[in-house]
């Protein structure tokens, strides 16, 4: 099948980022992305379902990347009236159209059709706000219910929309039920891996395929900093990582076990009080650290300061802190699972583990903490590939040619 390029876009667009949460510290590749766009000269707009808690906000960046977001929560009840009303006034099939695509777009259950209605609401909240401030495409990131708001609000404003696909949790369970049919309804898809290019297409019909197209995230290279000089043996580790069950904490804890290694965590999330009772369990109390959640510039110097990053998921994306420590200089590890693999050739960028398989991992730590020149070696070999690939001025070059800028 052959599929013609797509058109060039006008050059005075003004798009809408929507995501569901921003600014976010665990989504700082979004505001990188969001500022070099703009140094492309693309005139961009950001907006959020919710307000993030004044614990996203700790980095000066978020903080002016909070004061120019517009958000659609909290919704006061003079908004929503006035918009549904004026909606409702002027547009009243479009109206009731979009309410039968809300009760359709969704998981089943009566709960989900309680959040199918507030999705509805917000959308048509959201697409008052995206004609009054003259968007021409709005485009999202992550397939997840803000992108669903984002799809319902862009078709009630009557704009072409586009989204943004990272990880498995768009595939999972509930997002994943109606991830065909927002890449269907999607002018296109921007995927930061292959393996994710493949999944938009595994639950695509071909003839949508032309649209996915593979655009990486991007660092901001010169912020970040560099790793100190190493002297003696690699023993210090550092995992930066949500606290939560996909991520394989307990796996990591089990493999350096044996070994004469220290850990930092870098992060929180739901299974920390877990997590703590293995440490205590397995006697490591002495040799784990908590370093809790950091904003970015705690955690990237935090990484420089480790002798080796190891990342044990079940299941990832294409994972920013991976590329954070391969373009400080730190060596990684890194399961053999989705985008990692276009991330580290075993060997040559760092090294892959088996996932899941925690004898694997340990021997694969015990390779970087006791063979002279190892560490360095991947190292050098990371950074060069990062430097590369990752660059974020050149990374949001397809994004900015389809926003009619290059």
């Amino acid at each position: 099948m052959t599929s013609s390029r797509p058109a060039p876009a006008p050059v005075n667009q003004r798009i809408a980022y929507v995501v569901s949460q921003y600014p976010a510290s665990s989504h700082t590749f979004i505001r990188r992305e969001v500022d070099s766009l703009r140094r492309h000269g693309v005139d961009l707009r950001t907006y959020s379902i919710r307000k993030p808690a004044p614990a996203e906000l700790k980095a000066p960046e978020d903080r002016a990347s909070f004061a120019e977001t517009r958000f659609v929560l909290p919704l006061g009840m003079g908004a929503l009236l006035a918009a549904h009303v004026g909606a409702l006034a002027t547009r009243p099939l479009a109206w009731a159209g979009l309410l039968r695509l809300a009760l359709r777009h969704r998981a089943p259950g009566a709960k989900a059709m309680l959040w199918a209605l507030f999705h509805f609401a917000e959308a048509v909240v959201l697409a008052r706000m995206l004609r009054a401030d003259g968007i021409t495409h709005v485009h999202n990131h992550f397939a997840n219910a803000g992108a669903t708001v984002g799809m319902m609000a862009a078709r009630f404003a009557g704009l072409p929309w586009s989204l943004t696909l990272h990880g498995i949790s768009e595939t999972d369970y509930p997002a994943g039920l109606t991830l065909g049919a927002k890449l269907e309804a999607a002018e296109f898809a921007a995927c930061v891996s292959w393996f994710g290019r493949a999944q938009a297409m595994r639950v695509t019909a071909p003839a949508h395929w032309h649209k996915f197209t593979v655009v990486r995230c991007g660092l901001d290279l010169p912020a970040l900093p560099a790793a100190p000089a190493r002297e003696g043996p690699r023993r210090e580790i550092v995992c930066v990582a949500r606290l939560s069950p996909e991520k394989g904490h307990l796996g990591l804890l089990e493999a350096i076990a044996p070994l004469d290694a220290t850990l930092t965590l870098v992060g929180d999330g739901p299974m920390l009080a877990e997590i703590e009772a293995a440490v205590a369990a397995a006697g490591l109390t002495a040799r784990v650290r908590f370093a809790g959640r950091l904003d970015e510039a705690a955690t990237l110097a935090a990484i420089a300061r480790a002798d080796l990053l190891v990342l044990p998921s079940f299941m990832e994306g294409l994972p920013i802190v991976l590329m954070e420590a391969m373009a400080i200089g730190v060596p990684v590890i890194g399961s053999r699972v989705a985008g990692v693999p276009e991330l580290i050739e075993d060997g040559v960028e760092g090294l892959l583990f088996r996932p899941g398989d925690w004898a694997d991992l340990r021997r694969a730590i015990a390779r970087v903490l006791d063979e002279p020149g190892l560490g360095e070696r991947l190292a050098a070999a990371a950074r060069a590939k990062v430097h590369g690939e990752f660059d974020i001025r050149a990374a949001v070059r397809p994004l900015a040619r389809r926003f009619g800028r290059d």
